[in-house]
């Protein structure tokens, strides 16, 4: 009996000590699990910060994406204006260089026409008094036969130069034009 007890009394103990083991484990387990819960609810916190963030940077985004856009319109508005314009002001000077060709070419007829009219000394007279490169102007505008009586009567130095200048004008008139 007395063995019975003493084996009793070590099963007892070693229950006792096995229990104590397994409240141990307990409490370890349970301040594990609440620092797991505080870990889950940083994280959690975290998450949420996260997407608090993104969400305002995704606004952002989008916001500065419009306003680039709007810009954008803006500019290509501009450009199509400013090409517009650049299209006006090109016919516009076409049509003034027409103009003024016009013009000129109305100039020189009339011109040509009132030294045609002239007697070769007068004119001769007059053109000899010029440049010899407006007197070539002038005379290239003439029919051949009023040019040859009116060199005629010009001074020969003058004649001379005047000759050779239309005869340039005659070469550049023939010649292809260079690019």
């Amino acid at each position: 009996m007395r063995a019975a007890k003493a084996w009793a009394l070590a099963v007892l103990m070693a229950l006792s000590a096995a229990g104590a083991d397994l409240l141990e484990c307990n409490k370890i387990f349970e301040e594990r699990k609440q620092e797991l819960e505080l870990k889950l609810d940083e994280i959690d916190e975290a998450r949420q910060a996260y997407e608090a963030l993104k969400e305002a940077t995704e606004a952002m985004f989008r916001k500065k994406e419009a306003a680039l856009a709007r810009k954008m319109a803006e500019l290509n508005a501009t450009k199509a204006e400013l090409e517009k314009r650049r299209e006006e002001l090109a016919a516009l000077v076409k049509r003034n260089e027409e103009l003024l060709k016009a013009i000129r070419d109305a100039k020189a007829d009339k011109i040509s026409r009132t030294y045609g009219k002239m007697k070769p000394s007068a004119a001769a007279e007059i053109l000899g008094q010029m440049p010899p490169q407006d007197a070539a102007k002038i005379l290239s505008t003439l029919k051949p036969k009023s040019v040859g009586q009116i060199l005629a009567k010009m001074d020969p130095k003058t004649a001379s130069a005047i000759t050779l200048i239309l005869g340039g004008m005659e070469r550049n008139a023939t010649a292809p034009a260079a690019r």
